[in-house]
């Protein structure tokens, strides 16, 4: 009875020493991340979307990346956006494997997120003719920091 007292303790201390080391790593991936407000927690955690022509780089045309807002992973290119008149960032590519397609629940849009963290980026819409690509990601822009290229001289 002894032993197994012993062992169930030794146990449950293991246990313990394990939620912990979780517990630490989740603190650590949360300082990875930005501190977002109350709207880009909304867009970005909760699927929402930000209004038509309000967002900062829907007519911007800086040369450089545009990256998660959250995590920081690169996304996408200045060369592969596009003026689309559709109230949203638009590019017709992203940089590989940095945005993740999934289904919508009702089948009929393809919503694309940070593959690193996760974070609602906007939609993908193909067919459309707009580019050569025949492809358009509706970005908000609001998931989104743009980190200009650095000047060559």
């Amino acid at each position: 009875m002894k032993t197994i007292i012993t062992i169930f303790i030794l146990g449950l201390s293991m246990s313990m020493s394990a939620q912990e080391k979780n517990k630490q790593a989740d603190e650590t991936k949360k300082q990875e991340y930005r501190e977002l407000t109350d709207f880009e927690q909304h867009v970005i955690h909760e699927k929402g979307t930000e209004r038509p022509f309000t967002g900062e780089y829907t007519d911007f045309k800086g040369k450089g990346t545009y990256t998660c807002k959250q995590c920081g992973e690169a996304l996408y290119k200045s060369d592969t956006k596009f003026n689309s008149e559709c109230g949203w960032p638009s590019f017709d590519d992203e940089i590989k494997g940095a945005v993740t397609k999934t289904l919508d629940a009702d089948g009929r849009r393809t919503e694309i997120t940070c593959t690193k963290c996760g974070g609602h980026l906007g939609h993908v819409f193909y067919g459309e003719g707009f580019t050569p690509k025949n492809t358009r990601h509706c970005v908000n822009s609001v998931s989104m920091i743009f980190i200009p290229d650095e000047v060559k001289k």
